[in-house]
């Protein structure tokens, strides 16, 4: 009788993704780092695959770079949005404190309202407000119909009696979102980690 052992092969694959703007300034991430392990065993009927799967990638903008006072618009476009109403300031006012970095957007010169539009649609988008009032996030497809909205019920200012605090994070996931407006009725917000993805 003849001994026959099990043979089993084993290879391992590297799947690489877009990285995110967090670990380089502007930029995607440079590899998922997930590993497809596919075993197969010879003598077995079937063989085991196991797969992990990609993580969706998202953009986060970094504010940094902007200088205090300088308007807002298409220095982002190569990463896929478009501002309009949009001003770049270090907070002297210490109700609207910064969640990291010095660097915030804010509506402006038109107060209380600012628009983000994106190059191609994208199903998630989030960022940290600080407002002196209500505001009030919402969604539009390309036909400027309203998809969805996520409100900040009341004002988050730092050193106030709000139960909410500062730079709470409102986001917003819907199908082809092509632009989402930021509106505190004549009242002054920040945001800070502007994030989307497609």
């Amino acid at each position: 009788m003849v001994n026959r052992s099990v043979m089993v092969k084993q290879a391992t694959l590297k799947v690489e993704k877009l990285p995110t703007i967090e670990d380089a300034q502007f930029a995607l991430d440079n590899c998922l780092q997930n590993d497809v392990v596919a075993v197969a065993e010879w003598d077995l009927v079937k063989p085991t695959v196991e797969v992990v799967e990609a993580a969706i990638p998202t953009i986060c903008l970094n504010l940094e770079e902007l200088k205090c006072f300088e308007a807002v618009e298409r220095q982002y476009e190569h990463y896929g949005v478009v501002f309009h109403n949009c001003l770049a300031i270090e907070p002297s006012n210490p109700a609207f404190p910064t969640h990291k970095g010095l660097t915030v957007l804010m509506g402006a010169p038109k107060s209380g309202f600012l628009e983000a539009t994106f190059v191609r649609p994208v199903n998630c988008m989030s960022a940290l407000v600080t407002s002196s009032q209500r505001l009030v996030l919402s969604a539009y497809d390309r036909d400027r119909r309203l998809l969805t909205q996520a409100i900040l019920p009341g004002a988050n200012l730092a050193n106030s009696d709000s139960s909410i605090p500062p730079n709470t994070l409102l986001s917003i996931t819907a199908n082809d979102i092509h632009s989402v407006t930021f509106c505190a009725f004549d009242g002054q917000f920040t945001l800070g980690d502007f994030r989307f993805s497609f």
